[in-house]
């Protein structure tokens, strides 16, 4: 089963409409979505790798985009669709101590949570909420998505054959870590 969903993600990736959709993907992953856009982006650096550093544009641009929704769920929304994230992702109650820490520490927060599986979405609504400076979170925010990305599919660009050859010899210890660095970027948000 997990082959044939690796099958059908690397046809995705080679679709004509993939590069709308990682935009898609990236773009609402940095504001409610829980599933990063390299799940898409990986597969289609894989699959043409003379696009590689376009992928990685699309995604900083959706990601970067997105993060301001997140941002002006923040800054507008936090008691209706903020609070209501806030609690699928069980911070309702540590908002208080959050945005005080937070209000120090924002423009390193968004770098961290941009560069790292750590979910994005939170930080960008909490940097609207506590009214993070919006030049710091746009210059922050593309810092670190474009690195992410710019890195990842810069990787994958110089050492695709191997990487795509591991992956589809070594397919459920690929998808093992995966599932344990987005499980673990879910549960960092445990000791915020």
């Amino acid at each position: 089963m997990l082959r044939r969903l690796y099958d059908w993600t690397m046809g995705l990736a080679a679709h004509r409409h993939a590069m709308p959709a990682l935009f898609g993907v990236s773009f609402i992953e940095s504001s409610v979505f829980p599933i990063p856009p390299d799940v898409l982006m990986i597969p289609m650096v894989l699959a043409d790798r003379a696009r590689a550093f376009m992928v990685a544009l699309v995604a900083t641009v959706g990601s970067v985009l997105g993060a301001l929704l997140g941002y002006w769920i923040g800054a507008v929304l936090m008691d209706s669709v903020g609070q209501w994230v806030l609690t699928v992702y069980g911070k309702e109650t540590a908002y208080q101590d959050l945005a005080a820490r937070f209000a120090e520490y924002g423009g390193w927060a968004v770098l961290f949570a941009a560069l790292t599986p750590f979910p994005f979405k939170v930080i960008t609504i909490f940097s609207g909420a506590v009214g993070l400076p919006l030049p710091l979170f746009l210059v922050t925010s593309a810092i670190g998505r474009a690195a992410r990305f710019f890195i990842v599919s810069g990787l994958l660009w110089r050492f695709g054959p191997p990487v795509r050859s591991f992956i589809e010899e070594r397919l459920g210890l690929v998808f093992t870590i995966f599932m344990i660095c987005l499980i673990g970027g879910f549960a960092a948000l445990r000791y915020l």
